[in-house]
This record gives C-alpha cells, structure tokens and sequence, in this order.
C-alpha cells in the first residue's frame, strides 16, 4: 500500500512538472506582445558612456509611465548593476547554463525598471555556444511579453555576441563620443551591421558633448560618410551634454536622471527618452528575427 501511494505522486509530481512545462513553452512562444519595442543601445568603443546612457534613458522612460526591462549584453564584463549600486545574487551565466531563467535572476532598478544582469569576469561567455545562445533567446522572449520597452545594452566592438543581439533588435541606437576613434569605430560597427546583417537603419545619440551645434555637426559629418560608402539611412536622436553632475550620480551609483533631475544631462536624457517613445515604432529587425520568429531555437 505504501509503494502504490509513493508511485502515485510520483506520477502527480511528474505530472505537475509536464503541466508546467507546457505553461513556460506556450509564453515562451508567444514572444514578444505587439507593443514590446526592443531596441538595441550599442558603440563601436568603449569608454563612450554608452551604459551610463541605457540607464538614465531607462529611467526617464519609467517616469513616462513605460514599463521598461533592461539586459546587460555585455556578457561577461557587465557592470550596469555596479552602476546602480545593485547587488544580484544570480546573473545571465545561470541561465546559459540551463541553471535558472530569465524570471529567477531579474532585479529591480530605479524607477522601478527591470533589470537582467550579466556576469563579470567569465571568459566563456564572450563566446556563447549555439546552445547557450538559443538557452539565452528563448528566455528573454517569455519576459517580453510583459514589458512596453526592451533595452539591450549590448558590449561594445563588433565581437559576435555584440553583433547578435544588436541584429535581433528592432531598433538600432549608435553612441558616439567627439572623439575621432569613437566615430571611425561607430562607422566600423555600421558596416558590418549593413553587409552581414542586412540593417539599413541606425540612430544616432552623441555623448560627452560640448554644446548642441557640436553634436549635431559630428552627425552631420558621420552621415555624409555613411550616406556617400554604406548606403544606410542615419537619423539624429540628439545628445547628451558633458555635465560634471553625471560623475557625481556615478559615484553614488545612481542614475543622474533620479539624484539630479534639474541638471543639463537629466533634461537631455529626458528629452530623448521623450522623442524615442513618442517615435514611430519600427518593424521586426531585418537579422535573424530572434525575439519575433516562432520557435527561438529554429
């Protein structure tokens, strides 16, 4: 009698398990809903402040009452958590080891956004395996489901896993800084996008800028480059004002938008954050449809 009911919920348990299963596979082939936007928040070099940036627009786009979930795809040197004073006890390599999902590492940012953070100093996840990689894909499609705005705050370079998960966005977002290297880096990340992964549209956003005039006359000069060798469509989302004040939020690891929110920089992220949200929504990405194609691991 004390076998029958042991291998009787065995059968439940196992039941239950299969029940719930079915529950993650069916959300997770349902994707994305209609209005999910993800856009991908890349650079061509480092030190260009483009981190810094994905968390102050985050944050203003929470204030627009946008429900907003964060990815750190730097994998295996992420920091956004140490830039928000943020301490996960688990991370993105759980989850490409088939350890957790997406839902069990989120955490909770400023203003109430949504954050997946990504591991630091794990050399094997600057290469993700085919496996690991659909692992990773076919877990950020169950969460977006959920979400108005997906950022992706990609590595910067044109390594493959910068350019896989920049070439599953919809939308593609280049941060330069007025610096010579960043711009022939950010022309370098351009052209790859365009011959090997078929993205003919790019937005611009310069950082560390002196003035206005400044930043728009480095787009200008970029997209005459761009417009004359890549055959691609460049557009100015504006810029970001070098303001002592970003420094100061960065060593109190808070977002300048949410400790200073009546400097320079605050009013420049709110203003983009503005013309990104209220910008017409573009179509699924033209690389390999990752967060949109049916089966995540097809």
């Amino acid at each position: 009698m004390m076998k029958r009911e042991g291998s009787q919920s065995k059968v439940i348990r196992l039941t239950d398990k299969l029940a719930q299963r079915a529950v993650l596979n069916t959300e997770a082939e349902a994707g994305p809903r209609p209005n999910t936007r993800v856009i991908a928040i890349t650079s061509g070099k480092g030190g260009v402040g483009k981190t810094n940036i994905v968390a102050n627009l985050a944050f203003a786009m929470t204030q627009l009452n946008k429900k907003v979930l964060v990815f750190d795809g730097d994998l295996g040197l992420g920091n956004i958590d140490v830039l928000l004073g943020l301490t996960p006890k688990h991370n993105i390599s759980h989850v490409a080891m088939g350890m957790m999902k997406m839902t069990d590492i989120v955490v909770s940012g400023p203003g109430n956004m949504m954050i997946l953070p990504a591991s630091s100093g794990i050399e094997s996840l600057t290469h993700l395996s085919e496996a690991q990689r659909d692992r990773i894909y076919a877990s950020l499609r169950q969460m977006l489901a959920s979400v108005d705005i997906f950022l992706i705050d990609t590595g910067a370079g044109i390594s493959s896993n910068v350019m896989n998960f920049t070439s599953s966005a919809q939308e593609i977002i280049v941060v330069v800084s007025p610096e010579p290297t960043s711009i022939t880096d950010a022309y370098a990340l351009m052209k790859v996008m365009r011959l090997h992964y078929s993205h003919r549209h790019f937005n611009l956003i310069v950082n560390f800028a002196k003035m206005a005039k400044e930043a728009y006359e480095l787009y200008r000069q970029l997209k005459v480059v761009t417009d004359r060798f890549l055959d691609i469509s460049l557009e100015y989302l504006g810029y970001v004002v070098a303001d002592e004040e970003i420094p100061r939020g960065v060593k109190l690891q808070r977002v300048v938008s949410e400790v200073f929110p009546n400097s320079q920089a605050s009013k420049c992220f709110a203003t983009l954050a503005k013309k990104i949200v209220e910008s017409p929504r573009s179509g699924p990405p033209a690389g390999r449809l990752i967060f949109f194609r049916e089966n995540a691991g097809g």
